[in-house]
């Protein structure tokens, strides 16, 4: 599943051939993916000026000044192609800009989502309710999340996954920060010292900052929207590494819980 750096990155794409520009047609080419699509999408979007480009979570938002915001979810295997040579049976929905680019938004396993909200409303938008902050904003800080996890019993790396407490953290950039940082996924997060939350906060900042710089990390149907892959798996410290070894010389081990695989190594995280 495309994560936090891959929607970053995918923004960022979208962003230099999107932003400014009119959206002379709308098509979607079906009713729904993993929710329904809009009805009313392609008359609200249909000559209106893209202002802008974000990100909230795992989650693209596209701004239009039609006070309307695009919000996309790239769900399992969701990623924006630029001007493809051909329009294929897995690119849903296309828009086409006053400059004559072609954007389509394909998604093989139909996991992801297309939605519409006025752009003053977006706080009050149901998933972003639930969320904590986000892990490369100021209000993600030591003190913050040193009060999230006061008094969890749960491990560590379930409390990092949970949208509530961080927003848009996913299973390969916290395998990552906790290596990063010595601290085994297992521990309960209650019991973590604040000089080690200092670390985990540098971590997770420090790994979502290189990951964005590569481009993302390529998993199955993940690419840029230019195309290219991203390369971030090749500075990976443990994931997907299982039976490598970490850079201490000891093994790089694989659990899985609730269905996630976990990867680690047992002499670096405690």
């Amino acid at each position: 599943m495309p994560e936090l750096p891959e929607v970053e990155t995918t923004v960022a794409g979208l962003r230099a051939v999107l932003e400014g520009q009119s959206l002379a047609s709308v098509e979607p080419r079906r009713a729904d993916l993993r929710f329904p699509i809009p009805a009313d999408l392609r008359q609200r979007l249909t000559g209106a000026t893209v202002t802008g480009l974000s990100r909230r979570a795992k989650y693209g938002l596209i701004d239009t000044d039609r006070g309307d915001t695009l919000i996309f979810h790239l769900g399992m295997s969701g990623r924006w192609r630029i001007d493809p040579v051909e329009i294929g049976r897995h690119d849903h929905l296309l828009l086409k800009t006053g400059a004559g680019r072609v954007l389509a938004l394909n998604d093989p396993r139909r996991f992801g989502s297309i939605d519409l909200a006025a752009s003053a409303a977006l706080p009050a938008y149901p998933p972003f309710t639930r969320m904590g902050p986000e892990p490369l904003g100021p209000a993600f800080t030591v003190a913050y999340l040193a009060d999230a996890l006061a008094g969890k019993a749960a491990p560590i790396k379930a409390a990092l996954l949970d949208q509530r407490i961080v927003a848009g953290l996913g299973n390969i950039y916290v395998c990552e920060a906790l290596h990063m940082c010595g601290i085994a996924p297992t521990r309960e997060a209650g019991r973590i010292g604040r000089a080690r939350i200092n670390r985990l906060v540098d971590s997770i900042r420090e790994v979502l900052a290189a990951a964005i710089a590569a481009g993302g990390s390529t998993l199955r149907d993940y690419a840029r929207p230019d195309g290219e892959l991203g390369y971030f798996s090749k500075q990976w410290r443990v994931y997907g590494r299982e039976g490598e070894s970490c850079d201490c010389g000891a093994p790089v081990l694989r659990r899985v819980d609730s269905g996630r695989s976990t990867f680690f190594c047992r002499k670096c995280q405690h």
